[in-house]
């Protein structure tokens, strides 16, 4: 167990994290988590439904419970299926990586997309498919992992150099620098190689299309060992609230916290990256979300992240569909384009530089 076993410290240590946000109350927090799973199903029925091919709901449930392999039962089984449960788990993925990254740094600007944990994984995936070809996400799932640990690890030491230690804005630039250094590294490699970049130019701007079944059971237990890090260390991240010194107080053991909080952010975001590519601003935005509906304890803001995420990620996909019929616009570019003008926002109105 990571954290405080003693009552005494459990109570100071839950004071840093009062009840505050919209749903405070624990009726008021109930209802609103209902509220959000409900939004999240019928999310995922849209999901399924909407489309090139628009289904009704009567086509949809016929083809899960009498499938005939006729062309809408294709459609569910092999298309909008696979797709639907690949932007739900990679939105948990993100979410709850995202919110682990806030809590370890302190930095309500981190997320796997800006410091660049994302596109770290990704062009480690792009250099196992062009140089060792590498194509079946059962092996270039090690490279995303590894990707996305080198990049963890290079932001944080930039980010760390020179006065004032590793601040909000210091962490943010290094990320945002390293993410367009190995972006442009990935699309010349995708440019140069024209198997790589039929294959998968989709994939690396962010995308839930070329997921299946099989990939996804490969990826899946990843994530769920990823998850139960990230709560794992989610009552110590209230703790570090305080700063390292409170937190040694209150007993909690920060470097154990740091490398689980950290093991589970390259789990989350590596497993999401290999099957959606890196998508970016999901795990900036929603932790922001959860928290002001919800409050700032990472006991519930987590929880409040696994439901937000996969509904936010799934929106943006079905916009994507609707958006220029009968082309689709890529998830990944309607979360960029949704989630930039958040990012301005964190920057100029939580005066980061400061924290």
């Amino acid at each position: 167990m990571v954290g405080v076993a003693h009552s005494p410290q459990r109570t100071t240590r839950d004071a840093a994290a009062p009840a505050t946000g919209l749903a405070r109350r624990g009726v008021t927090r109930g209802a609103g988590l209902l509220f959000a799973a409900l939004l999240l199903v019928t999310t995922c029925a849209a999901s399924i439904l909407v489309g090139n091919h628009p289904l009704s709901l009567d086509q949809a449930v016929q083809a899960f419970t009498d499938y005939q392999g006729a062309d809408t039962d294709l459609v569910v089984h092999h298309i909008r299926l696979p797709r639907t449960l690949a932007g739900l788990f990679a939105g948990i993925a993100l979410g709850l990586a995202g919110a682990v990254m806030q809590g370890l740094t302190r930095n309500p600007l981190a997320g796997p997309g800006i410091l660049g944990i994302n596109a770290g994984a990704a062009f480690a995936v792009v250099i196992a498919m062009s140089a060792l070809g590498v194509t079946a996400l059962s092996g270039y799932i090690w490279f995303a992992f590894i990707g996305a640990a080198v990049a963890a690890v290079f932001v944080y030491v930039l980010g760390s150099l020179g006065y004032g230690g590793a601040t909000p804005v210091k962490l943010a630039l290094a990320g945002a620098a390293f993410a367009a250094l190995v972006g442009s590294m990935t699309t010349a490699i995708s440019l140069l190689d024209r198997s790589t970049f039929d294959d998968f130019r989709f994939w690396v701007v962010g995308s839930l299309t070329r997921a299946d079944l099989g990939s996804l059971s490969t990826v899946v237990p990843f994530m769920l060992v990823g998850a139960v890090l990230a709560f794992a260390v989610s009552r110590a991240l209230n703790s570090i609230a305080l700063g390292d010194d409170m937190a040694r107080t209150l007993g909690a053991r920060l470097i154990l916290i740091r490398i689980s909080g950290a093991l589970s952010v390259v789990l989350l975001a590596g497993a999401a990256t290999a099957i959606a590519g890196p998508i970016g601003f999901i795990g900036l935005v929603v932790p922001h979300i959860a928290r002001a509906i919800g409050g700032p304890d990472y006991r519930w803001l987590l929880v409040w992240c696994a439901v937000l995420a996969p509904t936010v990620l799934l929106i943006a996909d079905i916009l994507g569909r609707i958006a220029v019929q009968p082309q689709e616009i890529q998830v990944g570019i309607v979360t960029a384009l949704a989630g930039a003008p958040f990012f301005l926002y964190l920057v100029r109105n939580r005066k980061v530089a400061k924290l």
